[in-house]
């Protein structure tokens, strides 16, 4: 089995890969292609994929049963004492707080936080 999961590539790349695999949903991409065949088909999506993203996933003889590749993405496969794990990138961490008494500029620039009129519509009706 294998899987083929394109983001934001262009049209001819997902009518390429029709050819060989069913489309069963917009940039999601099933189907049981030879050894050969899948890798010659992930060459093509990697050489053809322009700024989108890419992902192959395919059964493999591995303690997972399967294993995956990336292309342009984020989260990156690893290796952890055999079995393969996705290392996605740290968040961003929020600023530090002022000390209690003082003002920041970023936080004199930015607007006060709460909820919108909209927000207090739907939650509590109309006002």
């Amino acid at each position: 089995m294998t899987v083929i999961v394109l983001t934001n590539c262009p049209v001819g790349l997902r009518g390429f890969l029709t050819r060989w695999l069913l489309e069963i949903s917009a940039g999601v991409f099933v189907g049981n292609p030879s050894a050969r065949v899948r890798d010659v088909l992930w060459d093509e999506v990697r050489q053809y994929s322009g700024q989108g993203r890419a992902l192959l996933a395919h059964t493999t003889n591995n303690e997972q049963g399967f294993t995956f590749r990336t292309h342009d993405h984020a989260w990156h496969p690893t290796d952890h004492e055999g079995i393969t794990l996705i290392r996605r990138p740290a968040p961003n961490t929020p600023a530090p707080q002022p000390a209690p008494g003082t003002t920041s500029p970023a936080s004199a620039q930015s607007p006060p936080t709460g909820w919108s009129k909209a927000s207090k519509r739907r939650r509590f009706g109309r006002i």
